[in-house]
């Protein structure tokens, strides 16, 4: 049986101002009510609100392509704007199209790249200033198990988000102590990606996991939330796995 969510924040990111990307729907938008329940204020990106997840009073609303320098430029912009600063960054936004490399088109590879992995470079580079001056910037990139795990039908994912643990380290080490750089590697979380796939292959992934359950993305955000906040103030260039022993979990010597 499943916990059941946290719905009360401990007051973490009190006044913090923050940017959560893939906003809209699944761990971005978990990630938002969670920042919302700690006090913070936040900046919401996605490219398409109205399908997902409709803007909100409490928060502030962006709607564009992560992968295109432009959105990072309005979003740093409106940061500046309206709240004269940026706390946290939270590059989350992903695209994925299973299918194994000798079938899989060169504009899939090229669009899984640039919304997983180059937008966490471009909001890094429009933001660094801000996150900066904060004096207690934090950065928190969303992976995945597939960065450590081969699992078929996923070569540009699994890359892009390979390369998000390599980039969680290299920016660790470029930009701190002003910045500390953190990702979360999420396993089999309960979001919409798996709208489309089948009772047996869920069933499968269940099994593989050590909670024999889904994860749920309000169990990502608090880890995000931890990450962002000064209770992880000696934490930076690392990663935090939340996916329910999947990772450990092996059925064969």
């Amino acid at each position: 049986m499943n916990p059941p969510p946290s719905t009360t924040g401990r007051g973490w990111l009190t006044d913090r101002v923050t940017v959560v990307t893939g906003a809209a729907s699944g761990i971005g938008a978990a990630v938002v009510d969670r920042f919302l329940a700690e006090g913070a204020e936040v900046i919401a990106v996605d490219h398409d609100f109205d399908a997902k997840r409709s803007s909100s009073a409490s928060f502030r609303t962006v709607a564009g392509d992560v992968s295109e320098s432009a959105t990072w430029d309005t979003v740093a912009a409106a940061a500046q704007a309206e709240f004269g600063r940026l706390d946290v960054l939270f590059s989350n936004a992903a695209a994925m199209v299973a299918a194994p490399a000798h079938e899989l088109d060169e504009a899939d590879w090229d669009r899984q790249l640039a919304v997983n992995l180059k937008a966490a470079y471009l909001g890094l580079r429009s933001c660094l200033g801000l996150l900066r001056a904060s004096g207690k910037g934090s950065v928190v990139l969303t992976s995945s198990v597939h960065a450590t795990h081969g699992l078929p039908g996923h070569p540009a994912y699994a890359a892009s988000k390979g390369g998000l643990l390599a980039l969680t380290r290299q920016l660790a080490v470029e930009y701190g102590p002003a910045v500390r750089v953190n990702a979360v590697v999420p396993g089999p979380i309960l979001t919409q990606l798996w709208d489309g796939v089948d009772e047996a292959a869920r069933d499968r992934s269940i099994a593989g996991t050590a909670a024999f359950r889904f994860g749920r993305p309000d169990e990502v955000a608090a880890a995000v939330a931890f990450l962002a906040s000064d209770e992880s103030s000696y934490i930076t260039g690392s990663t935090i796995t939340v996916d329910g022993g999947w990772s450990a979990k092996k059925d064969s010597a």
